[in-house]
């Protein structure tokens, strides 16, 4: 493979720029107050960054990959940032949105197709499947910088409820990407330290992985437990529950009652 070609390969998207734009202008739209709907210019401003995160979630396992032996995952367009390269755009990219806007999770979902027959070690397979959620962390940690750091005078509220959403999508995201079940982040973090026999055994629960969670999820106190665990997360990095569930509030700019937290601010 020439120089030139593995350049192109791994070339920025237009797509990905483009939603990248999108997500600068709406937060300085949310920033300055320029947007008669401030709720609006929050939803597209958390929904285009959290669209970036789950691009740069893929582009993580995809980098991984690619240094670990995997030379393919350039001529997929994995590493061009471009969401609509992806082995599932639906189970990626639509979804997670979907479920945002629902209930104000984040969805993780597999969309590269790595080719692991490449690859040779236990620790670059574990890897790979952990430098996903890893980003996902490290995208948490830039969102909540301005709270863990004491920077937040000045900064507008519905900047600051918008932040603590996003960041709290990125910290759901991390967790069940990082929970030991078929078909997530978290099972690829351990198979390869598993038996033969073991993994046989559950290969056929890998399609089903993410809907045994979810379904999990639904029980009372499984769920209380698991925003217990959020909430505490969250205060970790500096933000109190009210800031997330405000940011979620604005986030759904059409309910009546979405800007319940601006008034008065």
């Amino acid at each position: 493979m020439t120089t030139a070609s593995r350049t192109s390969e791994q070339r920025i998207s237009p797509v990905f720029l483009g939603i990248t734009a999108i997500t600068a202008i709406t937060g300085w739209a949310v920033w300055s107050g320029f947007a008669s709907s401030p709720g609006l210019a929050v939803f597209l401003f958390v929904t285009s960054a959290w669209v970036i995160s789950l691009c740069l979630h893929e582009y993580a396992h995809a980098r991984t990959a690619l240094h670990g032996g995997d030379i393919t995952v350039g001529t997929k367009g994995y590493l061009s940032l471009n969401p609509l390269v992806y082995t599932h755009p639906l189970l990626s990219i639509v979804l997670p949105v979907v479920f945002v806007i629902m209930g104000g999770i984040g969805l993780p979902g597999g969309a590269v197709f790595i080719e692991r027959g490449r690859i040779q070690g236990r620790w670059k397979h574990s890897l790979i499947s952990a430098a996903g959620p890893l980003t996902n962390v490290l995208f948490a940690a830039v969102c909540t910088a301005p709270f863990w750091l004491g920077v937040t005078d000045g900064v507008p509220a519905a900047f600051l409820f918008a932040l603590a959403f996003l960041a709290m999508l990125q910290v759901t995201a991390a967790i069940l990407n990082f929970l030991p079940v078929p078909g997530l982040d978290g099972y690829g973090v351990i198979e390869p330290w598993l038996s033969y026999k073991i993994r046989r055994q559950v290969e056929p629960l890998a399609p089903f992985g993410l809907l045994l969670v979810f379904a999990v999820l639904w029980i009372p106190a499984v769920n209380g437990v698991f925003w217990d665990v959020i909430d505490a997360f969250m205060r970790g990095l500096g933000i109190e529950d009210q800031l997330s569930d405000c940011g979620y509030w604005l986030y759904r700019f059409w309910r009546e009652d979405s800007d319940i937290c601006l008034t008065g601010v």
